[in-house]
């Protein structure tokens, strides 16, 4: 079992992919790379966290459109 996000890593996450849907991919070394451009964090690790969430999600979504 994974650890559980924080519900705003979350929130934030979403709001950001909703806003840069088509620049993020499922690789978590570019999504940090495009938050780095697109978005301040005060920490490196928020920064990671948010990465990550948005990498599982947009793995998870590629999953779904490849099995339909």
């Amino acid at each position: 079992m994974g650890r559980i996000r924080p519900g705003f890593v979350k929130k934030q996450a979403q709001e950001l992919l909703q806003k840069y849907k088509d620049k993020f991919s499922a690789n978590f070394d570019e999504n940090k790379k495009i938050l780095m451009k697109n978005a301040e964090f005060p920490t490196k690790k928020l920064r990671n966290l948010i990465a990550g969430c948005i990498t599982k999600e947009v793995k998870k979504s590629q999953k779904v459109h490849s099995l339909q």
